[in-house]
């Protein structure tokens, strides 16, 4: 299959290439798609063997639900059996924006997006490339990153090409997304919101319009084993192909304890690469060849952070690095999201400075 990857620039001067998208997407077909948060990989929403497609292309476990994206407030009404206040709560405040709900799923969804469970995630996305895209199609988008199953996600068009290239037959080229990390993922079916994958509309955004103890995390989030309720709970994510162990602690103290476990892995005959802030890899110096370090950002900039941090990683592909190291930042605010991505890419290896 040869993949088109086509640059919109403007939604309204562009629209017959988003009918093409569109009418793929109502054909059974595959787009993959910019959002704020990182490349969508869609299909038809409601067509469950259109949805099967996803889990072919990248590869993914078929108990891994999907996201069902909509262009607005009323194509929810189709998705999910009811909307309780919460939810309506959430919705008002952050959508258009980088949240997903958790609601009853109506009769229309299929079973194949939602692994075995009654309930489905639901995401009105801000990118107007993506509700562009939604409206000319017509149905919901269900849409996970546009990734192979594990890696990193794409947050550019290239990215996502390195992946899928000749298994699905049109990329939207939308430019760098905003945030860089998915989507704040919350359960809205109980008394309280809880948070199942933490995102850009943080725990703090939402203890200010709910109250303070009215937003849970999820045990997953700590490692506990769970049933999936939503992507990313389950499986590794986020993994570049080189073994990475996350260094955690006080950023001053960060440089020693990379240059001491850079000797160590170089004393069992490792090639180590880098994936640190500026900072950290100013203090190492010459310690590091350049090509093996990938510079994410200044210590506590979470935002620069968020948006460089898979395209950090994913810049050892091609790299002669066999073993990795990250740097952790704090675990508040968008930090937490952050952590989440590193603990799942590194498989929750550890050393703490």
């Amino acid at each position: 299959m040869q993949t088109k990857i086509v640059k919109i620039d403007d939604v309204k001067k562009q629209d017959a290439e988003l009918q093409q998208a569109g009418e793929i997407l109502r054909r059974g077909g595959l787009v993959a798609f910019p959002t704020e948060t990182v490349y969508g990989l869609g299909a038809n929403g409601l067509d469950g063997e259109a949805c099967a497609g996803i889990y072919a292309a990248k590869g993914r476990p078929s108990d891994n639900p999907l996201i069902l994206h909509a262009a607005g407030r009323d194509m929810v009404d189709s998705i999910a059996a009811e909307v309780p206040e919460l939810a309506e709560q959430l919705m008002a405040a952050f959508c258009p924006g980088p949240i997903t709900l958790i609601l009853r799923r109506s009769r229309l969804v299929p079973d194949r997006i939602t692994g075995g469970l009654d309930t489905v995630g639901v995401r009105i996305p801000e990118n107007d490339i993506a509700r562009a895209m939604i409206r000319a199609a017509g149905v919901p988008v269900a849409a996970p990153s546009a990734n192979l199953s594990g890696r990193p996600s794409p947050t550019t068009a290239q990215a996502t090409a390195r992946d899928m290239d000749g298994r699905i037959p049109l990329i939207l080229d939308g430019g760098p997304c905003r945030f860089g990390v998915e989507s704040t993922i919350v359960d809205c079916t109980g008394e309280r919101a809880v948070i199942l994958r933490p995102g850009a509309v943080t725990r703090e955004m939402l203890e200010e319009l709910l109250g303070k103890g009215q937003v849970g995390l999820d045990p997953a989030l700590v490692g506990a084993k769970t049933v999936p309720k939503a992507p990313g709970m389950k499986y590794t994510h986020y993994a570049p192909k080189a073994p990475m162990t996350l260094i955690e602690g006080e950023p001053s103290r960060m440089g020693q304890a990379f240059a001491c476990e850079i000797q160590r892995l170089r004393a069992e005959g490792r090639r180590v690469g880098i994936v640190a802030s500026r900072e950290v890899l100013q203090e190492l110096g010459g310690l590091i060849p350049a090509e093996l370090a990938a510079d994410y950002g200044h210590q506590g900039d979470l935002p620069a952070i968020a948006a460089n941090l898979y395209e950090a990683l994913r810049s050892f592909d091609d790299k002669p690095a066999d073993v990795l190291l990250g740097e952790g930042t704090v675990g508040t605010g968008l930090g937490l999201a952050i952590m989440n991505r590193l603990h799942k890419a590194s498989g929750f290896r550890t050393i703490h400075a």
